[in-house]
């Protein structure tokens, strides 16, 4: 494991200690998809959430795609015609609060819930750092030259890399420094490691 991997996974627990029914994140969306996605609420809202695409309809998304900040679920005014809110109640996932940063072109959104009492302005003063943290910790490799990626695309294929290197017109020698290279500007140790985060990047 990658050392901004180890980062990734500590910024998570500790997120978890703040948020008692879960949380949500999507790391650097870019064009309606995040580069990484994770979400530990309810399983059964999830199916519901999933099933219904409540994202496309989900004003807490709407509103950290609009604005760069924190607020409280409860704060937030947009219409929510399909009653999501309401339903998330049903769920245990009473209260909650959103904390949203980076630029609109490639924005991080973190959700956090509890089903209590409204988190306090510390507690979302702590969400917003760890936001921030995951932001910077998971951002995208955008320094890969064309032919990284394209090393990283023949490794992920199914062709042996002497095939491979012989069909782009270079040695299998050159093409392993591609991938090391590649390797290297992820911070992969890997190059497994480095295709996993590759696709994640969607890069490849």
């Amino acid at each position: 494991m990658t050392e901004r991997r180890r980062l990734m996974v500590t910024l998570m627990q500790r997120l978890s200690t703040v948020a008692p029914m879960g949380y949500g994140i999507g790391l650097h969306i870019r064009f309606a998809q995040p580069m990484y996605y994770r979400n530990t609420f309810p399983q059964a809202w999830q199916d519901t959430y999933n099933s219904n695409s409540y994202q496309l309809r989900d004003p807490l998304i709407f509103w950290g795609i609009a604005n760069s900040g924190r607020t409280r679920w409860s704060e937030i005014s947009l219409p929510d015609p399909f009653g999501i809110l309401d339903k998330a109640k049903a769920h245990g996932l009473t209260y909650g609060a959103t904390t949203s940063c980076g630029k609109v072109t490639s924005r991080t959104l973190v959700g956090v819930a509890r089903d209590d009492r409204e988190f306090t302005d510390a507690e979302i003063d702590v969400v917003a750092e760890i936001t921030d943290a995951l932001h910077e910790t998971a951002m995208p490799a955008d320094d890969l030259t064309p032919s990284m990626i394209e090393a990283l695309r023949l490794a992920d294929g199914q062709q042996p890399m002497a095939d491979a290197a012989a069909d782009i017109g270079i040695s299998e020698d050159v093409l392993h420094k591609r991938l090391s290279s590649a390797r290297s500007r992820l911070g992969a140790s890997t190059t497994a490691e480095a295709l996993r985060m590759a696709r994640e990047y969607r890069l490849i």
